[in-house]
């Protein structure tokens, strides 16, 4: 499912269709049901901080921005990479911006990932995000994408054991699937979608772009 990605500009839109096979039909030895891990179908709730959710920034901002990505979509990697440092000095680090990223994954693969950036732990969490993405162009072209991934894993403390036991986990496959279900809810069927105090922005958007946004709402 990872050719789902090579796409001609714009952001990577979502097979509809083939997540809904991707993700219905995983077994759970939990016995819990994928559609059941969708953590609320409040959609003014999702637009706010949730229970498990990664924050950049101080919890208090006055300005919410959410991101939905998949860590194999080269369009989210371009985004952490080259927007988010401008927005992070400029908005985050000031106060007035808090950052909440969630999971939206395109396919198996961004899922393990995806797993792998929980399991650093949430001191971690953001740094390991920094990694998977910055080194996405090698990783996720390998014959074995979460094998390749495992080893610049390796400085934030995960061996082999733990990536074992992380991708074997239930629990937090589970947790990324809720945030899949909440983008779902909230209309995402893209990567990178954002929200910023409720209103969607598809696609990739330049430091220009989200400057004059975030300027308007900070007036």
């Amino acid at each position: 499912m990872r050719n789902i990605l090579i796409v001609a500009g714009g952001a990577v839109a979502v097979a509809a269709i083939a997540l809904g096979v991707f993700f219905g039909t995983r077994p759970s030895s939990t016995g819990l049901a994928p559609t059941a891990v969708a953590q609320t179908s409040d959609k003014s709730a999702l637009l706010g901080i949730l229970p498990g959710d990664h924050v950049m920034g101080d919890p208090k901002a006055p300005i919410t921005v959410i991101e939905y990505a998949s860590f194999t979509c080269p369009h989210c990697a371009h985004f952490a990479m080259a927007v988010l440092p401008e927005i992070k000095k400029k908005w985050v680090d000031t106060g007035k911006v808090k950052l909440i990223y969630r999971d939206f994954p395109l396919d198996q693969t961004a899922v393990k990932a995806a797993q792998l950036a929980e399991c650093a732990g949430n001191d971690k969490y953001f740094g390991v995000i920094d990694v998977i993405f910055s080194t996405q162009a090698k990783w996720a072209v390998a014959s074995d994408p979460i094998a390749d991934l495992a080893k610049s894993l390796r400085i934030a403390g995960m061996g082999d054991a733990e990536v074992k036991a992380c991708l074997a986990n239930d629990a937090v496959q589970n947790g990324v699937i809720a945030d899949y279900r909440s983008g779902e809810t909230l209309g995402v069927s893209s990567t990178p979608t954002l929200f910023i105090n409720g209103e969607q922005f598809k696609g990739a958007r330049s430091v220009e772009e989200l400057d004059a946004v975030l300027g308007k709402l900070a007036k």
